[in-house]
């Protein structure tokens, strides 16, 4: 493919062919058979888009904030592992790309870059993601120097006391380097006889006992915002509201943890209902297109996270990739706006989006 990607398919299939098997996998791998991670998709297909005519759509703002921070577009970069698998640069070229695009990115904990590194690297407004493990000091060390380091709010990852099944890594015996935020911390080196050695990591260091009573304790050791991601119902997103938290990310892990939860986006609109408007609602999964950035602000999202379009664009062509990716998608969401009649995010109304219960609906 020597002409320039003009989609994220595209995107896909560059970092398919410059990536090892095993890393390809990686990114691009679910839980057990793999439907969620179809399904996080194909969803957004079952639904449709609600023009309206004779707008005038000669200027458009897809400006919005989240926490008080302004961002150029709703989309933001999600928090991903193990970016040098991509590119030499790892995250330090995705920070950079994110700066460049006036966006916000999420660090993950498990990045292959010091989080003081990609501080340093450009000038931005990034989150930082955290797990939290047996050993509650890594954690607390953890949030300590995202806060020094100006990180803006702490992306609590709540569906991960233990790791899901990923057949791919499991089949090839996926090796993990040293993770650089942990070094002096925890040691990834795993005995493991066959398998994912990711997954022998994190059965060993992972705090199953996680539970609701622990948001208190993250609460008493930092003063950020703390958002919760990995939640798909609404007695959860009240829970997370009742317990002080500043945002909710409505995600399945990328479909890598449970298979045959739910597609985020089949029950984006549940959650947000729920919330109703204590905190700003964020959404991740399945991601390919502008349009399905409109129909999930259509549903109430606030913004959306995107993961695994970003690694293809990393994988690609590097840091370049990265901001083809991010400005890719913001075209095709501010086209998606000037046809469908909205200048500015805030009228993009639910009225704008007919799902398969609207259907349904109206046949009764």
């Amino acid at each position: 493919m020597e002409d320039e990607p003009v989609n994220i398919r595209e995107f896909q299939e560059l970092a398919k062919q410059v990536l090892p098997k095993m890393f390809f996998d990686y990114y691009n791998g679910g839980a057990d058979d793999e439907h969620t991670l179809r399904e996080n998709m194909e969803a957004y297909k079952r639904i449709m888009l609600r023009p309206r005519i004779l707008v005038d759509v000669s200027k458009i703002d897809m400006s919005t904030t989240l926490l008080g921070f302004k961002m150029q577009s709703p989309i933001m970069v999600a928090p991903t592992g193990i970016h040098k698998y991509a590119h030499p640069e790892g995250e330090v070229a995705t920070a950079r790309a994110a700066a460049a695009c006036n966006t916000l990115m999420v660090l993950s904990f498990s990045s292959s870059r010091k989080l003081e590194d990609v501080a340093s690297s450009c000038n931005s407004i990034r989150f930082f993601q955290l797990y939290v493990y047996k050993n509650r000091e890594v954690s607390a060390t953890l949030v300590r120097r995202a806060e020094k380091y100006g990180f803006k709010a702490i992306v609590l990852t709540v569906d991960t006391n233990r790791l899901g099944r990923r057949e791919k890594d499991i089949k090839n015996k996926l090796i993990i380097p040293q993770l650089s935020n942990l070094e002096g911390l925890l040691n990834v080196d795993v005995e493991q006889e066959g398998g994912s050695d990711l997954e022998a990591f994190a059965s060993q260091t992972l705090d199953p006992s996680l539970c609701w009573k622990d948001i208190e304790w993250l609460r008493s050791i930092t003063s950020l915002p703390i958002i919760l991601k990995g939640i798909l119902t609404a007695e959860d997103a009240i829970k997370a509201v009742e317990l002080g938290a500043s945002g909710i990310v409505v995600s399945n892990h990328g479909a890598r943890q449970l298979d045959y939860s739910p597609a985020t986006i089949s029950v984006l609109e549940e959650v947000v209902k729920a919330v109703s408007g204590a905190v700003p609602v964020l959404l991740d999964g399945g991601i390919r297109r502008g349009t399905d950035v409109f129909k999930a602000l259509a549903l109430g999202a606030k913004a959306v996270l995107v993961g695994r379009p970003i690694l293809y664009g990393l994988a690609a062509k590097g840091e370049k990739g990265v901001k083809s990716v991010i400005k890719m998608l913001q075209g095709e969401l501010e086209l998606a706006m000037a046809l469908c009649g909205t200048p500015s995010i805030s009228d993009i109304t639910r009225k704008h989006v007919q799902t398969e219960g609207d259907r349904l609906r109206s046949l009764l």
